[in-house]
């Protein structure tokens, strides 16, 4: 309890901004510590077992979301970027940017069981799809996909696209959604066939980041780096509407439950809209966060919202940590 106090003490010192009221009910309520050196990227919640994964660098953080605590860690990461789960098989998969490869884990022992070497190079986001049960890895810098059999570890194929993959999501139904950052498109393709199907442009949205998706109303939301929010009907790939978010996004989320979207903002800021039907969208909010705090998962369980970043700069190593924003 003193620990949280102090680290409540700390985030106000920095920004007094967070005590006024928000519109959305999301506040801040804590900053959960992990300290150490070294870039950061993804962080993602195995929603079963409430747990919070952050990478960062050479390991990943394993925090229990129960009571905001650590509770290990896996090591000898190769630049680590993104976190996928397969809780069917009680495996996690990490992608390793340095030297092109996914770690294999086990879910409750947090410990390695392989390694599989990617079909491209720099693999960066990673997620698992649950109707194929297949892992894919998007690959940064040869810009494909390599895919992963989620039960056997094995490669079974590779998927070209025509740009920079950032963050994908999936429909859980067999269909694969991507931003490519460097074409200011989404880009459609089946994860069944692994065969593309489609290329939404975003304009005027340019550089995407963040993708979420509304899967049971077919809406996707990417968050773009001229501070727009594109938001477009998946079926159709037509935009229904844009809306101004921060500067400086990185990810995005969807609350299914609040019917909340994200977009995290390296600015310091937290954007919040509301979906009031599919094709109706408001902002509600913007909540001061942390400079640079730009990575951010939900829990679609408690709701809350988890943003990764360093109070004070880059070189203040003992702050880097776990925003958290809670719902009232």
């Amino acid at each position: 309890m003193k620990k949280l106090f102090l680290s409540l003490c700390l985030l106000f010192m920095f920004h007094p901004a967070i005590l006024f009221s928000q519109t959305s009910g999301y506040k801040v309520s804590g900053l959960i510590k992990l300290g150490g050196k070294g870039w950061w990227d993804y962080t993602a919640v195995d929603v079963p077992v409430h747990r919070l994964y952050v990478s960062h660098d050479t390991k990943v953080h394993v925090i229990d979301l129960k009571a905001n605590i650590v509770i290990g860690e896996i090591s000898n990461l190769k630049g680590a970027h993104g976190i996928a789960f397969a809780d069917e098989f009680g495996k996690g998969f990490i992608s390793n940017g340095k030297n092109s490869s996914v770690t294999v884990f086990n879910l409750k022992t947090l410990k390695t069981i392989d390694i599989i070497h990617v079909t491209g190079k720099g693999p960066d986001a990673i997620v698992y799809e649950p109707f194929t049960h297949r892992v894919f890895s998007f690959n940064e810098i040869s810009d494909n996909v390599t895919v992963i059999d989620a039960e056997t570890d094995k490669v079974i194929g590779t998927i070209i696209l025509d740009g920079r993959p950032e963050f994908p999501v999936s429909n859980n139904k067999g269909l694969m959604f991507v931003n490519l950052g460097n074409q200011n498109q989404i880009e459609e393709f089946s994860a069944i066939t692994l065969k593309k199907i489609a290329e939404y442009p975003l304009a005027p949205g340019k550089e995407p980041t963040g993708l979420a998706m509304d899967v049971s109303h077919g809406v996707l939301f990417s968050g773009c780096d001229n501070k727009l929010m594109t938001i477009l009907n998946a079926t159709t790939g037509k935009i229904i509407t844009t809306l101004p978010i921060g500067g400086s996004v990185d990810a995005c989320a969807f609350d299914p439950v609040t019917k909340l979207a994200f977009s995290s903002n390296g600015e310091g800021t937290l954007t919040v809209i509301k979906e009031v039907s599919p094709i109706v969208f408001k902002i509600v909010d913007n909540i001061a966060t942390s400079k640079g705090f730009r990575t951010m998962a939900l829990d679609p369980i408690n709701h809350n919202v988890y943003l990764i970043g360093m109070l004070g700069g880059k070189n203040n190593s003992k702050s880097f940590g776990v925003l958290v924003l809670e719902k009232d």
